[in-house]
């Protein structure tokens, strides 16, 4: 036995070393690119919904790494055919996941959202034993960027959390879209046919075969009907855009200046679940206005933003009505899709979310911005830290620090943006059709340094070691 551990923590022992010689001086390796991934192995949990996660090993195969990926249903394994399928229980997902980081001598995981529960407990599996984590996320500033970052993203990111550490960790130079040092910015095309396409034919997949897959608890409902919902929104799409076309000058006219906006999330976004005590989105817009009606000042209008990828899923039109008619504020409450995010926030007085990326871009376009939720960009010099119901008046007076925003956008285009898309490619030369790679594998994870300290894998070294997937 003693053995046997000997064994396997000298094989943690050569993961760390692999990942050490790419970080220290590999010339174009060490700069990152995707040649700092040779010679690592790699393990591929969930991705978007799409092939994006297939063409990314393909890159990282490329570039000379072993590539591994777990399928946990028929929509994962829609997108990636040949990998390792996982349909046990979720109470014996972290001992398989530790047997296989060991057996397969994985230098790091790579996967999209950190909240699903299988990647909650990846995570902690991966923490326990010092093995790093690369999470991808939708875009911090959108659209022609996607976000990742070694650690966790969101309310897990491991980004400075306040002023002093912010600027401390920030380099002078130029501010986004085109930070020092680096190429200029890509545009991404729209991308929403894809995505909606990609998405039913998840779900579909997904429910039809739900039998194949008795235990697997997606971080979403994974029923056949879940496919209908993005027909919805495409034909509600033009409607929407169609019938508040009126909405969009009065807003940046007349009324430029006198309003409040309320960007909603998707209702089952995991940083509305998991990162908010709001009641949902539904408590959400019921508690914001309330509190409009009882302590904004009576000349101002309060629009509520539907989410554009929550369109067919939610309609919360007879909600907000029914609580603006219930608060007597029904003629100074107001409810709007589809019209340009970035043109509302030159116009608006300010911003209240739970938790949203929008909140980025209302402190890039210089708003008055109140989360309810938690965020990591929620820090004094940014956000409004007041209450809410002071927010209303105080707005004019609370815009963010200039000098501070743009630390804070020079790091997370430095440390968590990758100039590209989930869902088409933006540059020729790679599968995933990224403008950058993702950045090296850390030889310490950011942030606290006890809570990734690697711990010896046990298992046995003589366990089956599946080939690495060609993808």
């Amino acid at each position: 036995m003693m053995e046997r551990r000997r064994t396997v923590h000298e094989g943690s022992e050569s993961r760390n070393a692999r990942i050490a010689t790419s970080a220290g001086g590999r010339g174009h390796a060490a700069d990152g690119g995707w040649a700092s991934f040779a010679g690592k192995r790699i393990l591929l949990l969930q991705g978007p919904v799409g092939p994006f996660f297939s063409r990314l090993a393909r890159d990282l195969r490329r570039a000379g790494a072993q590539v591994w990926k777990v399928n946990f249903h028929a929509g994962d394994q829609m997108f990636f055919p040949g990998g390792h399928t996982w349909r046990g229980p979720m109470a014996a997902w972290p001992a398989w996941l530790e047997r296989h980081l060991a057996a397969w001598q994985i230098d790091c995981v790579m996967l999209f959202g950190d909240c699903r529960p299988v990647h909650q407990a990846a995570r902690t599996v991966c923490q326990r034993h010092g093995v790093p984590v690369g999470v991808f996320e939708e875009g911090y500033l959108r659209p022609n960027h996607l976000t990742f970052e070694w650690g966790g993203v969101n309310a897990n990111s491991t980004l400075p959390r306040d002023a002093q550490a912010l600027v401390g960790a920030t380099p002078a130079g130029p501010s986004w879209p085109r930070p020092q040092g680096t190429a200029p910015v890509v545009p991404v095309p729209p991308t929403f046919w894809r995505m909606a396409l990609w998405a039913m034919l998840y779900f579909a997949a997904g429910a039809l075969f739900a039998w194949r897959f008795p235990h697997y608890i997606h971080h979403r409902p994974l029923e056949l009907v879940q496919a209908l919902p993005w027909l919805r929104s495409a034909w509600r799409k033009p409607l929407r855009a169609r019938a508040q076309r009126a909405l969009l000058p009065r807003l940046t006219g007349a009324e430029s200046g006198r309003w409040f906006l309320l960007p909603l999330q998707v209702h089952n976004d995991s940083q509305v679940l998991h990162h908010a005590d709001t009641g949902g989105v539904a408590g959400f817009i019921a508690s914001t206005i309330a509190s409009f009606a009882r302590h904004a000042p009576p000349d101002c209008l309060l629009v509520i933003k539907h989410h554009p990828m929550d369109r067919g899923y939610r309609d919360y039109r007879a909600l907000v009505a029914g609580e603006a008619e219930r608060h007597g504020c029904a003629e100074r409450v107001l409810c709007l899709h589809d019209q340009p995010t970035l043109l509302l926030l030159q116009h608006c007085r300010g911003v209240i979310t739970i938790n949203s990326t929008v909140g980025l871009s209302a402190l890039g376009a210089g708003r008055a911005t109140k989360t309810v939720g938690r965020a990591f960009y929620d820090m004094p010099g940014l956000t409004y830290q007041g209450p809410l119901h002071r927010f209303w008046h105080e707005a004019p007076q609370a815009a963010p620090n200039r000098a501070l925003w743009l630390a804070l956008e020079r790091t997370i285009m430095t440390r968590a943006l990758l100039n590209g898309s989930f869902y088409r490619r933006v540059v020729r030369g790679s599968a995933t059709g990224l403008a950058m790679a993702p950045p090296p594998i850390p030889t310490h994870m950011p942030g606290s340094p006890a809570a990734w300290a690697p711990v010896p894998l046990t298992g046995s070294s003589t366990a089956p070691q599946p080939a690495a997937l060609v993808a």
